[in-house]
């Protein structure tokens, strides 16, 4: 089973962006889920935008890499510049 690492952004009245960075199984249903509120704590209220995803074959690929993007805020605004 495939897993995905993905990176989603929203903006607030103030055009304030935000950024949020995971990993799963589904990517199309765990967009639906953030953007439902039923998604992470962080990310409930508030309307996603898929900006950039990776494609792992296992797992724990995905966590490391999941952990590295979260971690390197850099790449990370480099990202949604780029999207």
């Amino acid at each position: 089973m495939p897993y995905f690492v993905y990176l989603i952004i929203t903006e607030n009245k103030n055009k304030k962006r935000f950024s949020y960075v995971g990993y799963t199984g589904n990517i199309k249903k765990r967009l639906n889920s953030h953007n439902s509120g039923k998604g992470a704590k962080f990310t409930r209220g508030k309307k996603w935008k898929l900006v950039y995803y990776e494609k792992y074959m296992s797992k724990s690929q995905a966590m490391k890499n999941e952990y590295r993007l979260k971690k390197d805020y850099k790449l990370r605004k480099e990202l949604i510049i780029n999207k």
